[in-house]
């Protein structure tokens, strides 16, 4: 299974797209500063992630999240997410402090 996926930043608010073959390693490394893109933009939520059999389609759907269109698909998917201020912090928190518990959510 590959992974696209897209983190929000508390920091700065803003998103970072990527994709991976082992998306709970990936965010445990995006967490901890390991990744040089998002170490600065700590702490990170995982807002979203769609699930591929091949990883040319995970790449594929990445570039597409990354442009205008997929931004505005993103927008619409994560409308209550994100006009849930309350939530979104309190998720970020679980989330950022103990990247294994976003699964049982």
């Amino acid at each position: 299974m590959y992974y696209t996926y897209v983190l929000q930043s508390e920091k700065d608010g803003n998103f970072y797209t990527g994709f991976t073959k082992d998306l709970r390693l990936r965010f445990e490394e995006h967490c901890k500063g390991l990744v040089e893109s998002t170490k600065d933009r700590r702490p990170l939520v995982l807002v979203y992630y769609e699930a591929c059999l091949v990883q040319a389609d995970a790449t594929k759907r990445e570039k597409y999240l990354k442009t205008y269109l997929g931004k505005q698909f993103l927008h619409n998917r994560l409308k209550s997410y994100l006009t849930g201020c309350i939530r979104r912090r309190w998720v970020g928190s679980l989330i950022c402090r103990g990247f294994r518990m976003w699964l049982s959510l």
